[in-house]
């Protein structure tokens, strides 16, 4: 467990952290300075931070924490370039982060929640249930691990890992802004996608904001009788509702919005399922992600590859201002894939 004598410092914006040493009797300056060296360096020993001080690296050691995390377990795919970690958190709970490398892009998936309260049908990580929300410094030390143990540079960062990122809002997108900080990890808004399954308020609060960084909304069905059944979080904001709001962002000319669609065998894929959809998202300017299932647990299967290319086809024959995409997982041979994010352990208890 944690010392509660020891401030946590791993998670603080640069104001914050130069208010703390302002504070501990150092200059507003070595908080710049202690910025830099945790994120943009990704250093977390004071003994390593050379350009402070000896006496101001031991008062750190004592008294602060600079990391959440540790590595507990680490699975490398055999079938392409892509690594799951599993993290042991301070408090005994565990996390998972997957690093996916082809070709010159190097996309990390992290995690924003311990489980998940939505509790989609589909989604392994939501058997597990709801423990608690990560801290900024949990949030953002999945990616220092990473940075630090794959030589390939992190070009994207999405947070679609375990848990719902807009019921953690606050704290997700604060580490998103230290993400795109220069001094940070100095990555675009564009590079840096926040998913979410539908949290309405929330998703207004993101337009309103005008925030930058890209938003994609795990639709996964074309009606609300289907979305009902497989994302009960559909009976508070169903589909329309979503629709609704997505429109009126549209229309502003921002950001272009993703829609998420996992494709699952006689559940959503259907021609009539194919209709509905390209019915909701017509004239709406945004990315629509084919993502086949990855089977995981429970009755859910992926659709073969005739109902996979029929469904295609129907979209692309209907399609209205919306650009189609479809999204195989990396690393299922090793669960890492959409939605199969899980503690094994949680499951079996």
């Amino acid at each position: 467990m944690l010392q509660q004598s020891k401030i946590v410092l791993k998670g603080m914006m640069q104001q914050e952290l130069q208010g703390w040493c302002k504070s501990v009797g150092e200059t507003s300056f070595r908080g710049i300075q202690l910025f830099e060296w945790m994120y943009k360096k990704g250093v977390s020993d004071p003994n390593l931070m050379l350009n402070i001080s000896h006496k101001f690296r031991g008062f750190l050691k004592e008294n602060s924490i600079l990391s959440t995390l540790k590595l507990e377990l680490k699975t490398e795919s055999q079938l392409e370039q892509t690594t799951k970690y599993l993290f042991k958190l301070a408090d005994n709970q565990f996390i998972e982060t997957v690093s996916m490398v082809m070709e010159n892009r190097h996309t990390v998936c992290i995690s924003s929640q311990i489980g998940c309260s939505i509790d989609c049908d589909f989604c392994a990580t939501g058997k597990m249930g709801f423990n608690r929300n990560l801290s900024v410094g949990e949030i953002v030390d999945q990616l220092i691990y990473v940075r630090n143990n794959i030589a390939n540079p992190i070009t994207n960062i999405v947070y679609m890992g375990m848990g719902e990122p807009f019921l953690n809002y606050e704290r997700v997108i604060k580490s998103a802004e230290i993400f795109h900080n220069p001094l940070g990890f100095n990555l675009g808004r564009h590079r840096i996608t926040i998913s979410t399954a539908g949290i309405l308020p929330k998703i207004k609060q993101f337009i309103n904001e005008e925030q930058k960084f890209k938003l994609a909304i795990s639709l996964n069905a074309s009606n609300n009788i289907t979305r009902d059944k497989i994302m009960p979080i559909n009976k508070k904001w169903n589909i329309q509702k979503i629709i609704k709001e997505v429109k009126q962002f549209s229309l502003l000319n921002r950001r272009r919005i993703m829609f998420e669609y996992v494709l699952m065998k006689e559940i959503n894929d259907s021609p009539e399922n194919a209709i509905e959809l390209a019915e909701l998202l017509s004239g709406i300017n945004c990315k629509l992600n084919i993502i086949p299932y990855n089977e995981s647990v429970g009755i859910y299967k992926r659709p073969d590859e005739k109902s996979l290319n029929r469904f295609l086809k129907i979209l692309h024959e209907r399609q209205n201002g919306y650009r189609i995409l479809v999204r195989w997982s990396k690393g299922q041979d090793i669960a890492a894939g959409c939605g199969q994010l899980v503690y094994k352990e949680k499951i079996a208890n």
